[in-house]
């Protein structure tokens, strides 16, 4: 969590509150419900829904003293800090989570060039493993003899993606449905593959993170500077 402010937790919390119920469901049993009401439902429901937001966060917090700012501020006590000492404590707060993601991410980026150079070396040298000027590697698993698509065509393909620790993040295979995109409109290495491939062929791809997603990465699977591994078909040409 970049931003601290307990309103937005709230929205999260709120946000997420169909998911919680939709998950609870198969868990709930046929038991009678511990609350007397809707209203004691649904503030249970967002006081369990934030609780699970902030823990996966792994923010240090006293739960007791968390609900005593929520009690005080729900029923207009008087707070047990002025409003310019809790200001002053959130922002010191979002700044000191600041510094330890940054901390967090460079780590994890020194972390990731290495072990993706030292899997690209030893891939390179692998039985019928290519490799492009720049840096994509490629293995051709099947030959199609359809056409080739260009920069500003359509494709329709099947895919798998995996880290080089075999964790897969994407699968067209399991959703039992191809994807259709821009050949332009996808990670450079993509790009670069599919204008060398044909219809009908599958090859698997060794991507080097310059080529992917880079220092950033994207969403919680893929870290900054990951290689990343795609079983490709291109089914189609539009």
């Amino acid at each position: 969590m970049s931003k601290w402010h307990l309103s937005a937790c709230l929205c999260i919390a709120l946000f997420g509150f169909s998911q919680l119920a939709n998950a609870q469901n198969e868990k709930a049993g046929s038991g009678k419900s511990a609350f007397k009401d809707q209203k004691q439902k649904v503030s249970y429901g967002i006081g369990y829904n934030l609780g699970q937001n902030l823990m996966r966060d792994q923010l240090e917090l006293d739960p007791q003293v968390l609900v005593k700012g929520i009690m005080d501020a729900m029923t207009k006590q008087k707070p047990q800090m002025t409003e310019e000492e809790i200001r002053a404590t959130l922002i010191a707060f979002q700044q000191e989570l600041r510094q330890q993601q940054e901390a967090k991410m460079k780590k994890a980026q020194a972390e990731n060039i290495a072990k993706g150079k030292q899997f690209l070396a030893a891939n390179a040298k692998k039985e019928g493993v290519k490799t492009t000027k720049s840096g994509l590697q490629y293995k051709v698993i099947k030959k199609g003899t359809g056409k080739t698509p260009g920069l500003n065509d359509r494709v329709t393909t099947h895919y798998r993606g995996t880290l080089t620790n075999g964790k897969e993040f994407d699968s067209s295979y399991k959703r039992n449905q191809p994807a259709t995109f821009p050949v332009n409109g996808v990670i450079s290495g993509w790009t670069e593959a599919l204008q060398l491939m044909k219809e009908g062929d599958k090859w698997q791809l060794f991507i080097p993170s310059d080529l992917a997603y880079g220092t950033r990465g994207s969403g919680p699977d893929i870290g900054p500077n990951e290689v990343l591994i795609f079983d490709i078909e291109l089914l189609k040409v539009n």
